[in-house]
């Protein structure tokens, strides 16, 4: 039995893993127990499906290619910390990874629906109160002490790292897209700090 929301929606969960088979049956059993189900193949189309619509509980996967799981939830914890989250791998022999930033773990072959479904409702009906973290204007920029004309940024959005050429020059004011998730990244370059380098 599943919960519904008291506007009578049923609620929406965000599955994440690489493997289409996993997606396709975590769909199916999920949406067989009345909830709404979006799936996403890696932690970059997971944050473009938590751009588009916030679920109510994210169940992901923690080793994918591009961005791995223990990547997105760092992420998801930072700009998203009232959403509850549920990991699952294969990796772990049933052992909660050490740093794992989830409420709950599963290992993948070891557990049934009816367990699943019984977190997913635990959690629902006690959503984690978590501090709010407010989410910066501007990006944080590192920049070098060496002559070799670069700035790191880290996109305020998927919070990779990623070098720019500092070949603009001019303004303290800059936009750049990041190269992992396409966001616009505004920073401030000080220009002083960049002539002395």
């Amino acid at each position: 039995m599943t919960l519904k929301k008291l506007t009578g929606f049923n609620y929406r969960i965000l599955v994440v893993d690489d493997e289409p088979s996993i997606l396709r049956v975590s769909a199916l059993v999920l949406g067989t127990g009345g909830y709404e189900v979006r799936t996403a193949s890696d932690g970059f189309a997971a944050l473009v499906e938590l751009r588009r619509s916030l679920p109510d509980i994210l169940i992901s996967d923690l080793s994918m290619p591009n961005m791995s799981g223990f990547e997105l939830l760092s992420v998801v914890r930072r700009r998203f910390p009232h959403l509850p989250v549920i990991a699952i791998s294969g990796q772990y022999n049933g052992a909660v990874p050490s740093g794992l930033i989830a409420d709950a773990f599963f290992s993948k072959s070891q557990y049934d629906p009816e367990q699943l479904f019984a977190k997913i409702r635990g959690l629902l009906e006690q959503t984690p109160i978590r501090p709010n973290i407010s989410k910066p204007d501007k990006a944080p920029v590192w920049i070098p002490k060496n002559s070799t004309g670069y700035l790191v940024l880290t996109c305020p959005e998927c919070f990779r790292s990623f070098s720019v050429s500092d070949t603009e020059g001019g303004s303290e004011y800059r936009e750049t897209e990041c190269v992992y998730c396409g966001s616009t990244v505004s920073y401030l370059a000080d220009l002083s700090t960049l002539k002395k380098s």
